[in-house]
């Protein structure tokens, strides 16, 4: 353990408040969780708001150059204006490169992906606190966090190594975590009062490969069986992985209908260099046989543009197959390198000026099939989870089984409750499009 502060009386002396900021993906989220109520347990205050707390932890992300800048600068500002505090950064830029960020000034302990679990325990020791008498949690609102949808990790680790990728030298080889304990972490977060837990992992259609008789579909089933949360959520599956008999288990409603897919390319000469385990031809069946199966279903997906040696040819053949697969939304990375990657040794040719062109023209792509998708929603009835509310717009937020953001106007705000409501489309209302109407009775 690395610290260089002097902690001050006043951290030894009250009860401390902690602010929790995660980048990065719903793995990075379901660390958090696992963080806030293992704080909470150990007595201290979990604080949605970063103003004013004693302890900082920042979850990162190392996926671009873009993410590790996002967090030096969040660490920086959080200390400009709590000079006094703790200072804690983790995750993947921690793993990756711990020793650069131990020597920043505003930086007091570092923990990689392996050693997330010791932040509690040498928080406690740093400030002599006792945890012979740990708090009960009894409900989501000790946890004082806005999230009502717990993030549950079922694996961790990549064995596929795509070229471009950090991810296997951060979070290491696949591990799933056995169907028993997800169980038993399901029912502790239903009985906490979540109503959505969200399935996350670095290769979830790889779970189970290391444990005996166990895939994903098994695993699905026996959730199904010996649970009782109202909704369910996987986050990200690969093409190569979506088959029929994989898509029957969503027959079961308490499966939300919404498939993520990277797609990355439409091109298979740059998916073979990005050493990706699929062709386009497979992602299209992959897109065919969720439309097939779903009426409603939507599906969301990665792009890169810019990857080296990718053609305009290539670029039109990643628009094509974004315009064919109609997807309800699209996260589009331009490729930067990252060391410890293959990719990074490959010359790369597509200038900045490109990759920026590229990425503009695809995004116009992606805000025409967002707003498409949501205006195919209209006048349906559907489900929604509702996680927020704002005080300014008197909105209260909410989510879809099939990730559709949704906006309903209220001054009776119901939080963590899920229901049925009439959408309504209406173009001149962004960012989300969808607003809600009340059924009548």
């Amino acid at each position: 353990m690395h610290y260089k502060l002097r902690i001050p009386m006043t951290l030894l002396n009250k009860q401390s408040k902690v602010s929790i900021e995660t980048h990065g993906c719903k793995l990075n989220q379901s660390d958090s969780l696992s963080l806030s109520i293992e704080l909470s347990k150990n007595g201290y205050v979990i604080s949605e708001e970063k103003d004013d707390c004693d302890i900082f932890i920042l979850n990162t992300c190392t996926v671009t150059h873009v993410a590790d800048k996002k967090g030096r600068q969040a660490a920086r500002s959080f200390k400009s204006k709590n000079p006094n505090s703790l200072v804690i950064v983790t995750g993947c830029y921690a793993q990756r490169a711990k020793e650069e960020l131990e020597s920043l000034p505003e930086i007091d302990l570092v923990f990689g992906n392996e050693s997330k679990p010791q932040i509690v325990n040498s928080i406690n020791s740093i400030l002599s606190i006792s945890t012979d008498d740990p708090l009960q949690i009894n409900n989501i609102d000790q946890l004082n966090i806005s999230r009502n949808r717990a993030m549950i990790k079922i694996q961790e680790g990549c064995n596929q190594v795509c070229a471009y990728c950090i991810v296997p030298k951060v979070r290491g080889r696949e591990k799933s975590v056995h169907v028993n304990t997800l169980i038993e972490q399901i029912k502790k977060y239903e009985n906490l009062g979540f109503q959505e837990i969200v399935m996350t992992g670095t290769q979830l259609g790889s779970y189970g490969f290391d444990l005996e008789n166990m895939n994903l579909t098994k695993m699905l089933k026996k959730v199904l069986d010996n649970t009782t949360i109202p909704r369910i959520r996987v986050s990200s599956l690969q093409p190569q992985e979506i088959s029929n008999e994989l898509l029957q288990i969503w027959d079961n409603e308490r499966l939300c209908q919404h498939f993520h897919i990277p797609m990355q390319s439409g091109s298979n000469q740059i998916l073979k260099q990005m050493r990706r385990r699929y062709t386009s031809e497979e992602f299209v069946k992959a897109i065919d046989l969720i439309n097939h199966n779903f009426e409603n279903a939507s599906i969301t997906t990665d792009v890169i543009v810019g990857f080296p040696n990718e053609t305009d040819h290539d670029f039109l053949l990643s628009k094509n197959l974004s315009t064919y697969s109609k997807f309800s939304d699209m996260h589009i990375f331009k490729f930067s390198k990252r060391p410890n990657t293959s990719a990074y040794y490959l010359y790369d040719d597509v200038d900045n000026f490109t990759k920026n062109l590229r990425s503009s023209e695809l995004t116009e792509i992606r805000l025409e099939m967002f707003k498409n998708f949501r205006q195919s929603q209209d006048q349906l009835t559907e489900e929604v989870l509702w996680e927020n509310y704002n005080n300014e717009t008197k909105s209260m937020y909410g989510l879809t089984r099939n990730y559709i953001r949704v906006e309903k106007k209220t001054t009776s705000p119901q939080p963590n409750s899920i229901q049925k409501i009439k959408l309504s489309f209406n173009a001149s209302n962004p960012p989300h499009f969808i607003s809600a109407k009340e059924i009548k009775p």
